[in-house]
């Protein structure tokens, strides 16, 4: 695909901000691969000349995806797209499905899966006694061949039957509602850290790179805990999405 600034439009009679409008078509431009990544854009002048905006608009529109990590400025090489976030809505819903949702090609490599005694802190969060055997899962999951996020998950022994195999070729959600595990709600904790030295070798980012991790447990119709997960994603290509409403 070919990238071209006339095929950016600006309704200048719309109530939409001109800016938020040349924002929205390169976002879309970029989000599609039309803009690839690396890719550097002319400068702000000539760029605001070949939209027929002001400089201060496309200025403003040049910031407000670089918020949004869309585009990053680097001192001598100029404006540049970089590969978009994975944006995730915070509902209870899977990694690999929202990733397949935005088309963004999952992958799934299964680093470890085995049967062990629960700790402490596994134990309480799945209504389990000390020492319950339970199932640990650990993935490293990709998106468009980069990897994203270390996926460390906890279930019942007995829940549902999961093997390497079907871990790779679908998501765990998926697997579990396929065996008839009805999940209804969760309790999730977001927060940020330093990747760790393995850490980031396997997301093939640097040592203290920034991650965001997020804790969740989740419980079926029943209110019975079914799975405890802890997962950190890279923060340079991951964000989650909140939508807060008034009441």
């Amino acid at each position: 695909m070919s990238f071209s600034p006339a095929s950016i439009t600006v309704d200048r009679y719309s109530p939409v901000p001109m800016y938020y409008q040349v924002a929205q078509q390169l976002e879309h431009a970029i989000e599609s691969g039309e803009l690839a990544p690396g890719t550097r854009l002319d400068g702000e002048l000539a760029l605001a000349t070949q939209l027929g905006v002001s400089r201060p608009t496309l200025r403003r529109a040049i910031e407000y995806l670089v918020d949004r990590g869309y585009l990053v400025r680097r001192r001598a090489v100029g404006t540049q797209v970089v590969h978009p976030k994975v944006r995730r809505p915070v509902e209870l819903s899977s990694l690999y499905d929202d990733l397949t949702a935005s088309r963004k090609n999952p992958r799934t490599k299964v680093l470890s899966i085995d049967t062990v005694p629960a700790s402490d802190a596994v134990a309480l969060a799945l209504g389990l006694e000390e020492a319950t055997d339970v199932l640990a899962i650990e993935r490293l999951r990709y998106a468009d061949g980069q990897p994203l996020a270390i996926m460390r998950n906890w279930l019942p022994v007995g829940l549902v039957e999961l093997d390497a195999g079907r871990l790779e070729q679908a998501g765990l959600y998926q697997l579990m509602r396929a065996g008839g595990i009805n999940l209804h709600l969760a309790s999730q904790t977001i927060g940020a850290r330093g990747a760790s030295g393995a850490e980031a070798k396997l997301l093939n980012a640097h040592k203290g790179e920034p991650l965001l991790t997020m804790a969740r447990t989740a419980y079926n119709e029943n209110g019975q805990p079914v799975e405890l997960a802890d997962h950190i994603y890279r923060a340079s290509l991951y964000s989650f999405e909140i939508v807060l409403v008034t009441r």
